[in-house]
């Protein structure tokens, strides 16, 4: 990672936090884009691009020329910015299927647009996107959330391949993250078979790095201990 220039989405949350603190820890520069608020100084290492609706066009490109202008450059992206809900379909609402296509497809792709011309022009260009193991077989109540998460895996493979030779494409396929908010909402869960935040943050900057040439198009699972 070292020198290497990275957007991390949804930067402000319990993965994004340590995507970008891991990456920076070995000597990438990283801007974090989220949809919260953020003050925080830029400095030649980091800048925090707060109040970002990334499902809006518009927006997503504001932050990734903002970005791209504070360092110079892009060579990598990492969409994780995204969003859960458990709802089945019989008793849901349709604005849930269109908040998490919103927030889990609309994100990424209009992220990935903005970023793309920059991370061509990168000797070694990286999109690492977040899918979702839960969206290979749906299970009850999973339907708006696994669609949205197999538009990602979709959306992966098809850019994958109209870049392929400029910019390398790929998605990560978590099962459980060990999150605060994950263990609150399934308190009586074995945390322990999770995958954690960290494990997950390897394998996404693996994918974002020069050793990581060879691949794209893949949608890697990530299972933890499941």
């Amino acid at each position: 990672m070292q020198d290497k220039v990275l957007i991390v989405t949804g930067a402000l949350g319990a993965l994004g936090k340590v995507v970008a603190e891991i990456a920076q820890s070995r000597g990438a520069r990283v801007a974090r884009i989220d949809h919260a608020p953020s003050q925080v100084p830029a400095t030649p290492e980091s800048i925090e691009i707060g109040g970002v609706d990334l499902s809006d066009a518009a927006q997503a490109k504001t932050a990734v020329e903002m970005a791209a202008k504070h360092f110079g450059r892009v060579d990598a992206l990492v969409n994780i910015a995204g969003g859960f809900a458990f709802e089945t379909i019989g008793d849901g609402d349709i604005k849930t299927w269109q908040r998490m296509y919103a927030l889990n497809v609309l994100t990424a792709l209009n992220t990935s647009r903005a970023a793309l011309p920059h991370l061509a022009a990168s000797r070694a260009g990286r999109i690492v996107n977040i899918g979702a193991m839960g969206a290979l077989q749906a299970g009850s109540g999973m339907g708006p959330y696994a669609a949205s998460k197999a538009g990602v895996h979709r959306l992966t493979e098809a850019l994958a391949n109209e870049w392929k030779g400029q910019v390398t494409v790929n998605a990560v396929l978590p099962s459980i993250i060990d999150t605060a908010a994950n263990r609150a909402d399934m308190p009586k869960a074995d945390f322990s078979k999770w995958v954690t935040p960290q494990e997950l943050a390897e394998v996404i900057l693996f994918l974002a790095s020069d050793a990581a040439s060879g691949v794209t198009g893949a949608l890697i699972p990530v299972g933890g201990r499941v």
